[in-house]
């Protein structure tokens, strides 16, 4: 994969790393961050690693960029965007508007809807103790809205079950009950404009949940993943689609479920996926021909430059009040 630009930052930056945070993500963005940190430095940046409070966020004064390696809420749905908009400071991946699309998984499927990207019937629950609706069949998915990484998901076979797994659900707010879509579980990296190679995750035991995501060996992970060329091109067409629609750039990761037919169904768009060496997106920028080091130093590149083209300079003051 070739920049469309000249590489603006061949020589040492000084990077500020965001990670950890307020989340529920928290201990996941702190693996991210120190991946990201420790790829940075090899490179030879200067790197201040730092685990942002909301609302009081203070980066080094002659900070080139900030590389954000935050998950979930804050971090993902556009308020650390928004304060490092107000610093003036250049940032890694999407803009305030997309974060907050993205992260609301409602938005995102009405945004995807609305331009042909298929996904599955939903129904939103604000009340924990809400009714099994009218109209619905088991299996179904529950998962917060507004949360990230398979935090709080929710499987149910059975309507009997829907009480407990509400409730589980909803302890992180509003809840969105899918009809469960039964086949393959893939994910597409999307890095400038550009569709990578599908990863598919197999769990051992169950579905993709937060517990198989991040336990040692409870996933088995395949890239390229094994799709005829028309099933693969579908794919990520449809995931490039999803990517567009809620307005990201830069990178993201895409959830896909494939039906046994071939056809894809999106489930999410993450726009900031995880950055361990293991993680998906880096897997599938692996499979690309990119290295881990290389992608850090491909996202920052995108950032500067956005920053460049919009003639953003250094920022002459470094906290909120």
């Amino acid at each position: 994969m070739n920049s469309s630009r000249a590489n603006p930052s061949r020589n040492p930056l000084r990077v500020t790393v965001l990670l950890g945070g307020p989340s529920s993500e928290r201990a996941v963005s702190l693996r991210s961050g120190a991946a990201v940190a420790g790829a940075l430095r090899q490179l030879g940046h200067s790197v201040t690693e730092i685990d942002p409070l909301p609302g009081a966020l203070s980066i080094p004064a002659r900070t080139d960029v900030v590389f954000l390696a935050l998950h979930g809420t804050y971090g993902e749905d556009g308020t650390v965007q928004a304060e490092l908009e107000e610093l003036a400071v250049p940032y890694t991946g999407s803009s305030v508007a997309a974060s907050l699309f993205a992260f609301d998984k409602v938005v995102t499927k009405r945004r995807c809807t609305a331009v042909g990207v298929y996904n599955a019937r939903f129904e939103v629950f604000s009340s924990a103790t809400a009714a099994w609706p009218a109209g619905w069949s088991t299996p179904v998915v529950l998962k917060p809205v507004r949360q990230g990484s398979s935090v709080g998901l929710q499987f149910v076979e059975n309507p009997d079950d829907f009480p407990a797994a509400l409730a589980a659900a909803a302890c992180f707010g509003d809840v969105l009950m899918e009809q469960r879509i039964v086949g393959r579980e893939t994910t597409v990296g999307i890095l400038e404009g550009q569709a990578l190679p599908i990863v598919e995750a197999r769990p051992r035991q169950g579905g993709f949940t937060y517990a198989n995501k991040y336990t040692p060996n409870a996933t088995e992970y395949f890239c390229p993943a094994e799709f005829c060329a028309e099933t693969a091109r579908r794919i990520q067409s449809d995931a490039l689609a999803a990517f567009h629609a809620v307005g990201a750039r830069d990178y993201a990761r895409v959830d896909v479920m494939v039906q046994p037919d071939g056809s894809p169904c999106v489930l999410e768009v993450n726009t900031l996926p995880g950055m361990t060496e293991t993680s998906l997106l880096p897997k599938a920028a692996a499979a690309a021909g990119l290295d881990f080091p290389s992608l850090c130093q491909r996202m920052l590149d995108l950032a500067l430059n956005r920053a460049a083209s919009s003639s953003t300079t250094q920022f002459p003051e470094h906290s909120l009040p």
